[in-house]
């Protein structure tokens, strides 16, 4: 089982879980031809795709679901606000095939699908958990901060796909910024700094994570050194090793080269 950043930053997000014959993505912010060209990367291609999960409407990560469904009726899965929003906002066609998250059973997939909401500035956002049985999976972007519902699911994962979203000196010190959008980004609601990324991956490794991925890093804001320094050098004081105790990566903004992380269900 592979998991394919095709795009992440706070720009564009889009993750591919699966192999090339079948698999899940969790969010389409990119367009469509962006998203198909990230999954030609592990030689899978649109009819691979056998759900697509939303974690919330913001647009960097829904911008291409518009064409997806006018070209495909792979079915999307969404919180009810969600699903509300993309639909009186024009984001998806009328005759999408839209499900609710009550339904993700549905979807067949190799793994028990779990929702779980996180704390940020949309209708309804969430996480998810899969479970494949042997191993979990945990994928969380998009928070202001770490709340006990977001602990719980992810903890015990043995993979986990984290926001690490910005280094708080450079977006204080960011003058292309007003201060309403600092404190936006950095609220209870917005974005998971480095700093509370670093704190969590340590509680997340000494319960049995052994890989962890950043992503939605701001171009702004932070940089993959910056973020993974954080992470890794909070590891280190807590005593884990890294590539013995634990593997850690960060989500390249556009995936040109095909990298992914794999992992055994």
């Amino acid at each position: 089982m592979k998991i394919l950043p095709i795009c992440s930053s706070s720009k564009g997000n889009s993750t591919y879980i699966g192999t090339r014959e079948q698999g899940i993505a969790i969010d389409v912010g990119c367009s469509f031809k962006a998203f198909c060209t990230g999954l030609a990367l592990i030689d899978a291609d649109i009819s691979s795709v056998k759900a697509v999960l939303i974690t919330h409407e913001h647009i960097d990560h829904v911008k291409g679901l518009l064409t997806l469904t006018k070209k495909t009726q792979i079915p999307i899965y969404a919180a009810e606000p969600t699903l509300s929003y993309l639909i009186k906002n024009q984001l998806v066609i009328s005759t999408a095939n839209l499900h609710t998250l009550d339904e993700l059973k549905a979807i067949g997939f190799d793994a028990e699908i779990k929702s779980f909401p996180t704390p940020h500035d949309a209708a309804s956002s969430v996480g998810y958990a899969f479970d494949f049985g042997k191993t979990k999976l945990g994928f969380c972007t998009d928070l202001g901060h770490i709340t006990g519902e977001v602990e719980k699911n992810l903890t015990g994962c043995r993979t986990v796909f984290l926001e690490s979203n910005y280094q708080p000196e450079m977006l204080r010190s960011n003058t292309k910024y007003p201060y309403y959008l600092k404190q936006r980004i950095s609220g209870n609601n917005g974005h998971l700094s480095n700093n509370d990324s670093a704190e969590f991956c340590e509680k997340l490794v000494k319960n049995g994570t052994v890989s962890i991925t950043l992503g939605h890093l701001s171009q702004e804001n932070n940089t993959p050194e910056t973020a993974f320094n954080a992470v890794k050098n909070r590891l280190t004081d807590s005593g884990a090793e890294y590539e013995k105790d634990y593997m850690l990566n960060v989500a390249p903004v556009t995936n040109t080269e095909g990298d992914y992380i794999s992992f055994q269900t």
